[in-house]
């Protein structure tokens, strides 16, 4: 099957977008060490020379995939918990987080390649932390809100800590969910998350329910 992509005169920032989604499928399909250079520009259409004009190393392609994978999946959930009411907006944003698209097996092969170079590599232990301050900053802004409107007085630092346990019980959940997505009825894990929320938080049972 012919994986190139279809040609088309580009713009400098749409040719490094795509060569940035070549390099998330190749990475997908064959992990980071057999991602090559060469496979990549194959996959984009282009040569291995031009990749150069855009990225000076193999390094630097691989953080700006990072980057992308990470920044969209806070911006899809992000996007889930849009124009509605503060209870409504922190339930959507945990069932998004839980759900597909982000609980998909392609982003999990992709997350568990890079994940392996956070400790080894500077550059990536920089992008994750940049990445995981932007997440736990939109879930405190969500609690914030939350609180806000219940009259539920609550600190800066209670808010914080809220906010890095309910990050790590998302991150849980969304393993699970990924991992072994045929073992779950239909919303259980989303519904198992809201349960839990609801018990960290010290909410009423029932308070974030999906009904």
């Amino acid at each position: 099957m012919n994986t190139r992509r279809s040609y088309h005169r580009a713009s400098e920032g749409e040719r490094r977008e795509e060569l940035i989604a070549a390099t998330l499928d190749c990475i997908a399909e064959a992990g980071i060490e057999g991602a090559t250079v060469r496979q990549i520009a194959a996959r984009a259409g282009v040569t291995p020379g031009l990749i150069r004009h855009y990225f000076m190393t193999k390094d630097q392609m691989l953080q700006a995939a990072y980057r992308q994978l990470m920044n969209g999946i806070t911006q899809t959930t992000t996007a889930a918990a849009q124009g509605h009411d503060p209870r409504t907006r922190l339930r959507q944003f945990i069932v998004a987080n839980v759900t597909p698209p982000v609980t998909d097996s392609r982003t999990l092969s992709l997350w568990a390649a890079f994940i392996s170079h956070i400790p080894l590599d500077p550059a990536f232990a920089a992008i994750h932390r940049e990445s995981y301050l932007a997440f736990l900053g939109e879930l405190e802004k969500l609690l914030s809100d939350f609180f806000e409107d219940r009259k539920r007085t609550v600190s800066a630092a209670e808010c914080r800590s809220y906010a890095i346990a309910l990050n790590g019980l998302i991150d849980g959940l969304w393993l699970e969910g990924t991992l072994a997505p045929d073992m779950f009825e239909d919303n259980e894990i989303a519904g198992t998350a809201i349960v839990s929320v609801e018990a960290l938080l010290r909410l009423p049972p029932g308070d974030l329910s999906l009904a």
